[in-house]
């Protein structure tokens, strides 16, 4: 089948709609003060100092940007930031990635041999699966640009494309070091089960080079490695509190081991991962799972909830298995649903009940009676000056050298580091109080260099 062949316009119709919808929706909830510093501000203070051709060192991690994760895909989205410096192209560019994803599932479909509707009804069932829309609202992360080039990189091994490959795997382990992991499994995946020995030799191979440059290389020569790795290995501490501890407990204690992974929380998140694709599961075709091992692994063994969700950016690397699971049952016809008003019917009803579209109405309306004070405090910051802030504000203002957040542990801080100090006292963060930010109130006014500039409805402005 040649690509040339296929007939691109309900899908590309469906793949702009999706971008449109989702980049909307991130919009409208940065605009309205609920994105964060974490993550938001991170990536943008990162990408934006790179463009400018300075250390992209994050003032909230305190260590350059590459001993977080080994993220090399912000280079080349510092790009982006050259032509003109906003944080919307990250919003932009997580809608597309996010809906691009669509059209590797409809040629996989189609190289299982379904047809052009069982194709595109698929492309809609990857597009109302849950996390996508969910991840979409929780600001931004360079994990989605992986999904469509994971999806990529398993068309490109069935069809024999060993450049698109390559590059794909070359994308994948660019947008995150551990994803390392998933490209390993991935090799093996294809080279025991789909024997495509080229293709899985290669992905086993480079995945486990990148593995031991990330975390033995990179991380370590850009960060304090130990506080970095203690900053994730926490979310695992009942198993131990290093890694060789860690694998000492896996032989010696099994029984943590399976406390970790048989308890009633990991239960729900399984059944929050599989329901909305239950229809499409079979025992016989779930091979391709083999790919996301490391991530259900590690989001089953860790204590943090967020790792448990269809929230957060933990479980993405598996959707794009699961749905190649989903194509192998319909076309060997094992699929519980078969039809496709009954698949769509089905996908609809878990957008509904899972999807986080009801939050635009509740939770991201909270601080509507301080956003126009809010607005006017930043737009009255003119320089690229140090300044501390709250998490809500900070992806407003993260263009900059040194930035700060009004949370836990601020009241600590030099504040005649900063140039700017802005506050709001009615919506402090969620690691804040407003008896801290009266805290921190008190110390500026012992500070004859600053000026309370702006003042309404418990929204200051503080400059030097």
């Amino acid at each position: 089948m040649k690509f040339s062949q296929l007939n691109f316009n309900p899908l590309s119709f469906l793949i702009i709609i999706n971008t449109l919808i989702l980049f909307i929706c991130s919009v409208l909830k940065h605009i309205l003060f609920q994105s964060t510093a974490w993550d938001l501000a991170i990536f943008d203070q990162a990408i934006y100092l790179i463009s400018q051709n300075q250390p992209p060192i994050s003032s909230f991690l305190n260590i350059h940007i590459l001993g977080d994760h080994a993220a090399l895909i912000f280079y080349p989205l510092s790009l982006f930031y050259k032509l003109y410096p906003s944080v919307y192209w990250l919003l932009f560019i997580q809608a597309f990635s996010l809906s691009l994803g669509a059209l590797p599932i409809w040629y996989l479909a189609k190289y299982q041999g379904l047809k052009n509707s069982q194709s595109l009804t698929l492309s809609l069932v990857y597009l109302l699966y849950p996390l996508i829309f969910n991840i979409n609202l929780f600001d931004f992360h360079p994990d989605i640009i992986a999904i469509p080039a994971i999806l990529w990189g398993i068309l490109a091994a069935f069809t024999n494309k060993l450049g698109v490959f390559i590059l794909a795997i070359i994308i994948i382990l660019s947008c995150k070091g551990v994803l390392s992991l998933t490209v390993i499994f991935m090799g093996i995946w294809l080279l025991l089960f789909e024997k495509k020995r080229l293709y899985g030799s290669i992905a086993l191979g480079l995945g486990l080079a990148w593995f031991i440059i990330s975390t033995q290389v990179i991380i370590p020569l850009f960060s304090d490695n130990s506080a970095n790795i203690g900053r994730h290995i926490s979310r695992f501490s009942y198993l131990g509190n290093s890694f060789t501890e860690i694998v000492q407990n896996f032989i010696f204690k099994p029984w943590l081991l399976l406390q970790g992974l048989f308890n009633l929380a990991n239960l729900e998140y399984l059944l929050l991962l599989l329901i909305p694709l239950i229809w499409g599961l079979s025992f016989r075709h779930l091979s391709p799972l083999v790919g996301a091992i490391p991530v259900l692994a590690m989001n089953l063994l860790s204590q943090d909830v967020l790792q448990k969700d269809l929230l957060h950016q933990y479980s993405l690397p598996i959707i794009p298995f699961l749905m190649v699971t989903v194509i192998t049952t319909l076309a060997t016809e094992k699929a519980w649903f078969r039809q496709e008003k009954y698949i769509i019917i089905w996908s609809l009803i878990g957008f509904l009940a899972l999807a986080k579209f009801g939050y635009f109405t509740s939770r991201y309306l909270e601080s509507l009676d301080t956003w126009k004070a809010t607005q006017t405090a930043i737009s009255q910051i003119s320089t690229k000056g140090s300044v501390l802030t709250s998490t809500y504000i900070a992806p407003h203002l993260s263009q900059r050298p040194l930035i700060k957040l009004a949370e836990d542990g601020a009241d600590g801080f030099d504040l005649n580091q900063f140039d700017y100090i802005l506050l709001n006292q009615l919506h402090p963060g969620r690691a804040s109080s407003p008896e801290l930010i009266e805290s921190i109130k008190q110390k500026i006014g012992q500070i004859p260099a600053f000026k309370l500039t702006y003042q309404k409805d418990k929204v200051y402005l503080f400059k030097k």
